[in-house]
């Protein structure tokens, strides 16, 4: 066999397939095989090699459950790779970078493999440059950096995917990709989150890599890092790339399912030993270059349900992660949207992005609500409050009321901090909702004169 150019392996392999259970598969034949080696089988199903003991591999099929015993098994590259390029700008494509909807192969002027090592030490650079979202109280309160790993974690529809939309809006018309990964979603959901980047004029600077609930559990366990590949792409070439995984709860129960039938000691909650490092060994490909400059941020979505942050994949998440946003049912159920837990929330480099003035607003802000939470407290006994307790209940509610904030609602950094500036240096009550519009329609007049 003759290796694609450019690739130092040169190995023909053939084996014969021995066992099936389900999507595993054990062929002899490939002493010497290296582990995440692409094969392809004799009716032509796809697959990848998965562990090798001898000259017998366990190979996953990525396209079906009933592979024939006897079959031939063919080695055609080293390594599993995808089409890389901007050429997929604009696509919805699958985790082999087929169109998903033509399922025909997309055509690109280079491959990257798949599994490929994060960026050394030496390779990286401090992370300073500010990633905003648009929503105030986490510009304001958990700043995200470009190159930042931060996690999202809540109950099934309490508004994590709308954050991750909201991010993607304020990066519109800016040198930044966008891969949004969706790992066993609805036909749906994918085209819902088609037609959001379509109506905020996203779509020519993103990558939709989408892997639905009846794809196979192979092919949706490939989905995250067919996206992070891709992001990757655009990072080496000097691009800022974001790449959104929705979600690493849904892959990692796939990867679970994957790992029982192959019959492995099972771990905390039966997820397989080496849980841990198919997650971080995919996030720590995030950061920023020292070679260029350019970024990688990852933002990887976990449903928790029960609000149960201490189960094992949320701790997991957030050991490798540099941060954290977590939403809660509570603060949804009284119409706090989004609804971030800001005393669980944390962001442990977003810091750094912010300018001293930006820090001081965070500063007071916490402290506000803090005191804020106390004196609501207090008050519920029916107690004379003194004035001051009193500025602080009027102020903490409207702070509250400010970190309200619908979707559709995206505010500029220096917009959020006029807003925030009337709101905590002020002695004046303020009408939240008076002020925001007033805020909006300055941006709206400004804009309308740049243009």
């Amino acid at each position: 066999m003759t290796a694609a150019k450019g690739r130092s392996q040169k190995l023909v392999i053939a084996g014969e397939v021995t066992l099936v259970k389900r999507y595993n598969v054990k062929a002899t034949g490939f002493r010497g095989a290296p582990i995440n080696a692409y094969v392809e089988f004799e009716n032509g199903d796809r697959g990848f090699v998965r562990e090798v003991v001898d000259d017998t591999a366990t190979i996953l099929n990525c396209d079906s459950e009933s592979t024939p015993i006897g079959s031939h098994v063919k080695l055609i590259d080293t390594e599993m790779r995808v089409g890389v390029g901007k050429e997929l700008l604009g696509k919805v494509i699958d985790p082999f970078g087929y169109d998903y909807y033509e399922n025909e192969k997309i055509s690109t002027l280079e491959q990257r493999a798949m599994f490929s090592k994060a960026p050394g030490i030496a390779e990286r650079k401090m992370l300073s440059d500010p990633l905003y979202t648009g929503v105030t109280v986490i510009d304001s309160m958990f700043p995200v950096v470009k190159g930042q790993r931060i996690a999202v974690l809540g109950d099934a529809k309490t508004g994590k995917t709308s954050i991750l939309q909201q991010l993607a809006a304020m990066q519109a018309g800016q040198q930044t990709v966008l891969v949004f990964v969706l790992v066993g979603k609805r036909q749906s959901e994918i085209e819902a989150l088609e037609t959001y980047l379509k109506d905020h004029n996203l779509l020519s600077q993103s990558v939709i890599v989408a892997a639905n609930v009846l794809d196979s559990l192979a092919k949706s366990y490939l989905a995250p890092y067919t996206g992070c590949t891709i992001a990757e792409y655009f990072w080496l070439s000097g691009v800022d790339a974001v790449v959104m995984y929705d979600d690493l709860s849904a892959h990692a129960k796939i990867y679970r399912e994957i790992s029982l039938v192959s019959n492995p000691n099972p771990g905390r909650d039966s997820y397989p030993g080496d849980m841990f490092y198919v997650h971080s060994s995919l996030l720590e490909r995030a950061g920023r270059l020292l070679s260029n400059g350019a970024t990688l941020t990852a933002l990887p979505l976990l449903v928790t349900p029960g609000d149960d942050i201490t189960a094992y994949l949320p701790t997991s998440i957030m050991s490798i992660t540099d941060g954290q946003l977590i939403f809660d049912l509570n603060t949804f159920r009284k119409n706090i949207h989004p609804a971030l837990n800001i005393g669980l929330s944390v962001s442990r480099v977003g810091g750094r992005g912010q300018t001293s003035s930006q820090k001081g607003y965070t500063r007071k802000a916490f402290q506000l609500l803090a005191e804020y939470r106390q004196a609501e407290e207090f008050s519920h006994f029916g107690s004379e409050t003194s004035s001051e307790m009193q500025q602080t209940l009027r102020k903490g509610a409207e702070l509250v009321e400010l970190f309200r904030q619908q979707q559709q609602e995206l505010f500029t950094i220096e917009q959020q901090e006029a807003m925030l500036a009337r709101v905590l240096d002020g002695d004046t009550p303020v009408d939240v909702a008076e002020l925001k519009s007033s805020i909006q329609a300055v941006g709206a007049k400004s804009s309308k004169g740049k243009k």
